[in-house]
């Protein structure tokens, strides 16, 4: 988990990861330099592994958590959303039925945070119940797969998960999308996707980055028949 100025919503995060029915579970929290107390929130978890740095962004706050783990898979949750109690239990379970799976993904619930006025509320755009979704937090890897594809892009704005996805399709992962809702996420003022709307022009870069890799890719086998 990394968190940047989420302490409303930080400990119910945590307790989602601490309270999965899979036991054998590590947590790791990275705060990105917050100031608005979540540091405070955090180590009100002693059973947690955390560690405070500089601001440096998603990708590098994710970097450092990803140097600290030590389990054998890894997943990512934002700090304003929570896990459902079998997230990791459903998972695995699919993990051990087919050893070859490399990465597994399935839905995500959104809901709208139970703590924004009538107003506020309505300024947010309507919830949906159950959608189909590759973000991070419904995401459980393997740990080699993860390193195959490489670490989180640092420096982006927005954009670090799509990112992260093309570049892991581009390495053939072998995947499996499940049926069950694996992550429920937060609809609130602060998303990041709202704090940083005049950063959107960066998702236009990683598309762009992952089709001329993709061009790439395809012109090797030409190169190669000509040399």
């Amino acid at each position: 988990m990394t968190v940047y100025n989420n302490a409303p919503y930080i400990c119910e995060a945590i307790r989602s990861a601490l309270g999965q029915t899979y036991p054998h579970l590590e947590v790791v929290v990275v705060d990105d330099g917050s100031d608005d107390g979540s540091w405070d929130e955090v180590c009100k978890f002693p059973e947690v592994r955390a560690r405070k740095q500089d601001r440096g962004g998603i990708g590098a706050a994710r970097n450092l958590a990803v140097s600290m783990a030590q389990g054998d898979f890894f997943t990512f949750l934002d700090a304003d959303d929570r896990f459902p109690p079998d997230k990791l239990e459903i998972q695995l379970r699919a993990f051990a039925a087919e050893p070859e799976l490399e990465v597994t993904y399935g839905y995500v619930r959104e809901f709208v945070s139970p703590d924004l006025t009538a107003e506020e509320a309505a300024r947010i755009r309507p919830a949906v119940d159950r959608n189909e979704s590759h973000l991070s937090g419904v995401m459980l890897i393997r740990r080699a797969a993860f390193e195959r594809v490489g670490p989180w892009t640092v420096g982006l704005k927005v954009g670090t998960g799509v990112d992260w996805y093309a570049r892991s399709q581009e390495a053939g992962l072998r995947t499996s999308v499940l049926p069950d809702v694996l992550l429920e996420r937060r609809l609130h003022l602060s998303n990041n996707g709202l704090r940083q709307a005049d950063n959107r022009i960066q998702y236009a870069a990683i598309l762009k980055a992952a089709l001329d890799r993709r061009r790439a890719a395809t012109a090797q086998p030409d190169r190669l028949l000509q040399d």
